[in-house]
């Protein structure tokens, strides 16, 4: 007769919650809805500054606060009971590298608003600080979380306007991007994340959760949803190359007042009124004079046009500056 010793139970692996893959996957076809109308927009198809402000601009806010306060949520149920180091790093490298690989696309492509720090770098760094979160109270968790958020508002620092610091967020200027998610304030949706996934696993929500099967309606988007970092690498390139192609058969007709509003819209996001007005007369009046302003309005996209428009608009803000100093106005 054999005797066994009793061992202790070893733990499930936690079962994998569909409805945080089938609301990741909505995220990402409302992002892609967004960046479509963006292409639109620098196409020239839509009204100038459309995707920049109003309803548009908290749509995008939105989606990315989705993305993020997920993420929270996702590190909790992947390392909230113990840090599994080898499947954080080889998802923190797949994230950073994807990052790094945006900025220098964008950076050849559209160097006067290229993606320093994006969506794909705020993932990658919030992850990596998320781990000190791990093993804190969820009441703690949520009162950075809101610190964070709120920071923006009451701390911001000349100090932190040099471009290497502005991947922090708290500088007195904002920097023109055409992406830009920096650590403060989008720190705090992901710690926001992280406090609800801790109540709701101590609640028993997560529980409940996982034991949801939803219908074959919910495929597509989990498949979207499991493969979140495929789909934001594969979708612009392609919604942006099929507009382009568009553009080429039936371009845009950009009219003059258009071309003025947008430019003006576009400053207003970073300089006042007053500076913005003079900038963008100093850029229509240097195209119209140069011979230029077809161009502009056909939205001749070549890599000599979009180098010349940058070389000028620095010429502008320079012109600009000089002016308002002299009158004592800046």
């Amino acid at each position: 007769m054999s005797i066994h010793t009793p061992t202790a139970p070893v733990p499930q692996p936690s079962k994998r919650i569909v409805a945080i893959d089938i609301l990741r996957g909505i995220a990402l076809i409302a992002m892609a809805s967004y960046h479509f109308t963006w292409d639109l927009e620098f196409f020239g198809y839509t009204d100038p500054g459309l995707t920049a402000f109003g309803w548009w601009k908290i749509y995008a806010r939105c989606i990315a606060s989705t993305f993020l306060f997920l993420v929270g949520v996702s590190l909790y149920l992947a390392h909230g009971r113990q840090i599994r180091w080898n499947s954080f790093w080889k998802r923190f490298a797949m994230v950073a590298g994807a990052a790094v690989a945006i900025s220098v696309v964008t950076r050849i492509a559209t160097p006067d608003g290229f993606i320093f720090f994006g969506i794909l770098h705020e993932i990658g760094l919030a992850s990596l600080l998320g781990l000190a979160f791990l093993r804190l109270p969820a009441l703690l968790t949520l009162v950075a979380a809101a610190l964070v958020i709120a920071a923006p508002v009451y701390l911001r620092f000349e100090a932190l306007d040099h471009p290497w610091l502005w991947w922090i967020g708290l500088s007195a200027v904002n920097p023109r991007s055409n992406d830009y998610v920096p650590l403060f304030p989008w720190f705090g949706p992901v710690l926001l994340g992280l406090g609800v996934a801790k109540l709701a696993s101590a609640s028993g929500i997560r529980a409940r959760l996982a034991s949801l099967v939803p219908g074959r309606w919910a495929n597509p988007l989990v498949f979207i949803g499991r493969h979140s970092l495929a789909f934001y690498l594969i979708h612009q390139p392609l919604l942006i190359g099929c507009v382009w192609l568009f553009s080429q058969l039936m371009p845009a007709q950009v009219e003059p007042p258009q071309v003025l509003k947008t430019c003006q819209r576009s400053c207003e996001q970073m300089r006042n009124a007053t500076f913005c007005s003079s900038y963008c007369g100093c850029m229509l009046d240097t195209l119209q004079s140069e011979g230029s302003l077809d161009r502009l309005f056909n939205n001749d996209q070549t890599a000599d046009f979009r180098a010349h428009l940058s070389d000028l608009a620095a010429t502008c803000t320079a012109k600009t500056d000089d002016k308002m100093t002299e009158g004592g106005t800046q």
